[in-house]
């Protein structure tokens, strides 16, 4: 059987999309930053989001749980993201945060 890498994906974003002048729930590009975090051999961290991001794009290519902080660890009890889905979270901005990441079948 052919082992299958899990990954992270983070995408940093300063602000949210005001097309035309009208606020929407969209991030606006371009992004800050991407990071990719492989948790395919346990709990991992991301490097520190930028000091310009205020929210940040996840999706994971395996389901998992995260935790936030500046020296987080995830744990499976810990919020619970399925596989393939986006999600934005807002993030304290300049404040070293980073995501950790666990795989959570």
């Amino acid at each position: 059987s052919h082992a299958h890498a899990a990954k992270l994906y983070i995408s940093e974003y300063v602000s949210i999309g005001a097309p035309a002048g009208i606020i929407a729930q969209i991030a606006q590009e371009p992004v800050v930053t991407d990071q990719t975090v492989d948790f395919s051999g346990g709990v991992t961290s991301s490097a520190a989001f930028n000091s310009k991001t205020n929210y940040i794009r996840v999706i994971c290519d395996a389901q998992c749980s995260v935790s936030f902080g500046t020296a987080p660890t995830a744990t499976t009890s810990s919020k619970l993201l399925p596989a393939l889905l986006p999600e934005y979270f807002a993030v304290p901005k300049g404040a070293s945060y980073k995501i950790s990441v666990i795989a959570n079948p």
